[in-house]
């Protein structure tokens, strides 16, 4: 079944937990991005979690492999529920997240960890070189890489879903951004509707601005769940 991801995509604690109030009870995931986590640290996660909900830190981890390593596993020591890293950190920076996780987990499962393939606000002409074979190929390149190196799944388009399922297997898990209600239209390129996301096989599905930016978000939010489930 999938599961709706809240973008809490604020510059205060104060913002961001006043949102949270508003679906809670609604909406089983929120996330943690650069700007809210640059501002409130690690502190934000845990105040996320007393509340109830499980925690998505999108901070898009990309660094040698032991720096990977020490933040993957602090962020697994203050709560976090999955963490983002890039998939063109190879094979070596993957391995390196499994063990920070392992080292931070206490003996528990720690968090899933979701490698990004291409950002769902790019298409091919924001890539700086050539695609020969076009955004799909390298996106699928990349999750297999990732899944290969143990990882649990990608953040990826729902445009893409189908593919990396079938060229990973049923049980490797896509988280995707960009999904919008056909209304709506913002700086999101690939993107795709609730009821699409899940349709195609996406697990968790990331929703930020038709949310947040409603009149009443936690009736935004539960409309979006009812398409998704139905």
């Amino acid at each position: 079944m999938s599961e709706l991801v809240v973008a809490l995509d604020f510059k205060d604690a104060q913002s961001a937990i006043e949102m949270a109030e508003k679906v809670r009870g609604v909406a089983p995931w929120v996330k943690v991005g650069l700007e809210l986590f640059c501002a409130e640290g690690p502190e934000i996660i845990v105040r996320f979690k007393e509340m109830g909900f499980k925690v998505f830190v999108d901070l898009k981890f990309f660094d040698i492999p032991n720096t990977v390593k020490g933040a993957v596993r602090s962020a697994t020591r203050a709560g976090a529920d999955m963490l983002s890293l890039h998939a063109l950190g190879g094979e070596r920076m993957a391995i390196a997240a499994r063990e920070g996780r392992v080292e931070g987990a206490n003996g528990t499962d720690g968090p899933l960890l979701m490698a990004i393939t291409i950002l769902t606000s790019m298409d091919e002409d924001d890539i700086p070189f050539p695609v020969p074979d076009g955004l799909g190929s390298a996106v699928l390149d990349l999750a297999l890489a990732s899944s290969q190196a143990g990882l649990d799944g990608v953040v990826c388009s729902g445009l893409e879903v189908e593919a990396i399922k079938e060229k990973c297997g049923k049980d490797f898990l896509a988280l995707t951004p960009g999904i919008r209600p056909a209304s709506v239209s913002d700086d999101q390129r690939r993107v795709v509707t609730p009821a699409q996301a899940v349709d195609r096989g996406s697990n968790f599905l990331v929703v930020g601005r038709p949310i947040t930016g409603a009149d009443d978000p936690a009736e935004a939010a539960r409309r979006i769940v009812a398409e998704m489930e139905g």
